[in-house]
């Protein structure tokens, strides 16, 4: 891509995002003048107008929203790939703080935290466990896990995971009280250990796959809790049935405390990846993190 075809379509996103010559100006560190000569030398290069103008505002034409959606993440891979070429070759050293739910913990970090902390002396992970959707820029933190479908929007997103099957679990002494679930609306007559969401402080569904359709089951029961870790404990004592990653009780379920209810009907979540910001100042150490605990291949 030519340089002048660059410049303008980061001139043009930084309008795009934020809603103002202005605010596009303060951004990129030039005047609003200059911007507006940018963004009228990139439309005529194009031949055709990105923006209609009023005194107090631009709105995107049809144009320019396609342009918009088709690229809005490629200068921020950009600044990437040039940010990680910059710190090629460096000695990684620093801190990294990073957001994640126990899961990732469990199934990510934990088994491979050893390794990292050899190969990376220099580097201090500072992990913060939490269920939550967090605001990673504002609490602080270089990055967050969470799973595909609750990413931060605006953000970078590395896989790390592929998807993961979901499982409804129950004790054996539950299950010979009240018996085995055939289908998931047999569930409306048992007791399920529902979790509250805590960003949100919604109650989560309860979704299935019936003959390649989802369908949501309104279950009920005595017991709400707000993290994933004591529903299982709750379930393992035979208070109801609940909800985890498969992969989060495989050991229950291998020894037996733990027995998967209508698998055949469960669904599998995206799986998790790490996300940071566009301008993440610490790309070669979160680079180092992602290359570690990754896929492996």
């Amino acid at each position: 891509m030519p340089r002048v075809e660059l410049s303008g379509l980061q001139t043009f996103l930084a309008i795009a995002e934020h809603g103002s010559l202005r605010s596009a100006a303060r951004v990129l560190g030039v005047n609003p003048p200059a911007v507006s000569l940018q963004l009228k030398a990139f439309e005529d290069r194009l031949g055709t107008a990105l923006f209609t103008r009023s005194t107090r505002s631009v709105m995107m034409t049809d144009a320019g929203r396609a342009l918009f959606l088709s690229t809005r993440h490629l200068i921020g891979a950009i600044e990437e790939a040039l940010d990680t070429a910059r710190e090629t070759g460096k000695a990684r050293s620093g801190q990294l703080r990073v957001t994640l739910p126990y899961r990732a913990w469990q199934l990510i970090i934990a088994p491979r935290l050893a390794a990292f902390e050899a190969a990376y002396p220099r580097v201090e992970l500072d992990l913060s466990i939490d269920e939550g959707l967090t605001d990673i820029v504002s609490q602080g933190f270089h990055a967050g896990i969470r799973l595909g479908d609750h990413l931060q929007d605006d953000m970078i997103a590395r896989r790390l995971t592929s998807p993961l099957s979901g499982a409804y679990i129950a004790a054996p002494d539950y299950l010979d009280r009240h018996g085995h679930p055939m289908h998931p609306r047999d569930l409306l007559s048992h007791s399920c250990i529902r979790h509250r969401q805590i960003t949100s402080g919604r109650i989560a569904e309860w979704r299935f796959r019936v003959d390649d359709s989802e369908i949501s089951v309104d279950v009920s029961g005595r017991l709400v809790l707000n993290d994933l870790r004591t529903v299982v404990e709750a379930a393992r004592q035979g208070l109801g049935i609940g909800w985890s990653l498969r992969a989060g009780v495989a050991e229950d379920l291998r020894r037996g405390d733990l027995v998967e209810i209508l698998p055949q009907y469960s669904l599998q979540r995206p799986g998790f990846f790490v996300f940071f910001p566009k301008t993440l100042g610490r790309l070669g150490l979160l680079r180092a993190f992602v290359d570690h605990f990754g896929p492996e291949a």
